[in-house]
């Protein structure tokens, strides 16, 4: 089956463009497109696609708050890709932290960005590791880590090694090899770690790591 996407931006030639370089891969589909976030928050509660390619700066309302929106609907949400200028920008953490699964650069090529859609419609990698810890650490250096001892507390031994592992932008197979297991036994511990945890993906996850204070960023 086809990967459903919805595409939101307040740029008529950017919603065109994604449109068309998607509407060129075999097993993704375009439903439609919002030119901001109250339409972008409709679509995705009335079309229920499996992505949503979210512009940050909208009118009516910024794609920050929609993602919260979509994300706040639960169930078969969809997994919200942020679009953006700027890999290192504020406004796209707090989007992070508003439940998107990840980010890509509006500059980013056509393969780029359908791998981008694939990924986070699998839901089983964190998106562009490297920009988005980097992004993390960057913000989560600025702001005091959050008191959240109690769920970190409820994790095992082995369960924080592994969090720790996604915080760095490692694979299951990547966590697999590196702590001698198989790659299923590593999505059992990340299945615990969001249910514990009681966050939707390794997005959050890895957000989660640096804001509690269980990995410091470096420098």
């Amino acid at each position: 089956m086809s990967i459903r996407v919805v595409i939101a931006d307040d740029q008529a030639m950017v919603r065109d463009g994604f449109s068309v370089l998607l509407g060129a891969t075999a097993d993704i589909d375009v439903i439609a497109t919002a030119g901001n976030g109250v339409e972008a928050v409709a679509l995705a509660a009335e079309l229920e696609p499996d992505v949503v390619l979210m512009d940050i700066r909208m009118p009516f309302l910024d794609g920050i708050e929609a993602t919260r929106r979509i994300v706040a609907a639960g169930g078969s949400a969809p997994h919200v890709l942020v679009l953006t200028t700027f890999d290192l920008d504020e406004y796209v953490y707090q989007a992070l932290r508003a439940g998107a699964a990840g980010f890509l650069l509006k500059e980013a090529s056509a393969a780029d960005l359908a791998d981008a859609v694939r990924t986070v419609a699998r839901g089983d990698a964190l998106l562009s590791p490297d920009l988005t810890r980097r992004l993390i650490t960057e913000f989560c250096r600025l702001e005091q880590p959050r008191d959240d001892t109690a769920r970190v507390h409820a994790l095992t031994a082995r369960e924080s090694e592994v969090l720790v592992l996604i915080a760095s932008g490692l694979s299951n197979n990547e966590i697999a090899a590196k702590l001698f297991v198989s790659e299923e036994t590593v999505k059992t511990h990340v299945g615990r770690i969001l249910g514990k945890l009681q966050l939707r993906d390794r997005t959050q996850a890895a957000v989660y790591a640096y804001e509690s204070g269980l990995v410091r960023p470096k420098g």
